[in-house]
């Protein structure tokens, strides 16, 4: 009776393990927080994916993201595994250098890699808002394992603060963003919202090349490239001229261009 109530047990385990991902919340173990992970479409079972890591905004979780026309509906037909931690109080410690939320975003790759298999060079960073901040601040603090960042309309200004590693950035924002402002410099210069990463990356002040283009008629994007940085890293600003939201089909440009 013991044994049958045992297997029992462990098959709604395993049936709530392959379950959890899109509605369902996946428990990390051993923590009392969880996140929410999609496969791509038409993935054989068993070819390593690349995986974008996806911090969502302010007062959002992961669940949303699993749905998301924008970040989701680029994942799936590119052959990305999307995962999106959820953050506790649906925010991020994102202003601390030391923020838990760093391990708790390498507990949750950790687990992930337990379910499917992963292409561990081609870990893609995103996020948007206080997620594009949270993604920023992870790179960070774990650059060398990042292939590249795809930041969204979020940023912290730590100039002299040392990154563990350069790393790849892609970085959108734009300049009427009345929710978290578009990071001019003090010359006004739009260059100086990655001041960060061209420093960290050995980037020259101005870019190397500047070119536009746009996804959408309606939203177009003056693109500032560093290419010829010291540690080989590169760096990409994204401008456009309105608000506060994740760019129709920029998520898509990017891992089609990436991979």
């Amino acid at each position: 009776m013991l044994l049958a109530s045992a297997l029992i047990a462990l098959s709604c385990l395993a049936t709530h393990a392959r379950a959890c991902g899109l509605e369902t919340a996946c428990p990390l173990p051993g923590s009392d927080r969880s996140y929410h992970v999609r496969a791509p479409d038409n993935w054989d079972g068993k070819t390593p994916l690349p995986v974008l890591l996806h911090f969502h905004g302010w007062g959002r979780q992961g669940k949303l993201i699993m749905n998301h026309s924008r970040i989701a509906g680029a994942t799936r037909p590119a052959g990305v595994l999307l995962v999106a931690p959820n953050g506790e109080g649906r925010t991020w410690k994102i202003w601390q250098a030391n923020s838990p939320d760093v391990d708790f975003a390498d507990a949750v790759l950790a687990h992930v890699a337990t379910r499917f298999p992963l292409d561990q060079k081609r870990l893609f960073v995103s996020g948007y808002s206080y997620g594009s901040v949270m993604a920023w601040r992870y790179a960070c603090a774990r650059g060398a394992k990042i292939n590249t960042v795809l930041a969204i309309s979020g940023s912290f200004r730590e100039r002299d603060k040392p990154c563990t590693a350069p790393v790849n950035m892609i970085h959108v924002h734009g300049t009427s963003d009345g929710v978290m402002a578009y990071p001019y410099g003090e010359a006004g210069t739009e260059e100086s919202a990655v001041d960060l990463w061209l420093n960290r990356n050995g980037c020259a002040d101005k870019a190397d090349a500047r070119e536009n283009w746009q996804a959408v008629e309606i939203l177009p994007f003056e693109r500032h490239v560093w290419n010829r940085c010291s540690t080989g890293k590169r760096v990409v600003l994204d401008v456009h001229r309105r608000g506060h939201f994740i760019p129709r089909f920029w998520i898509a440009r990017q891992l089609r261009d990436l991979l």
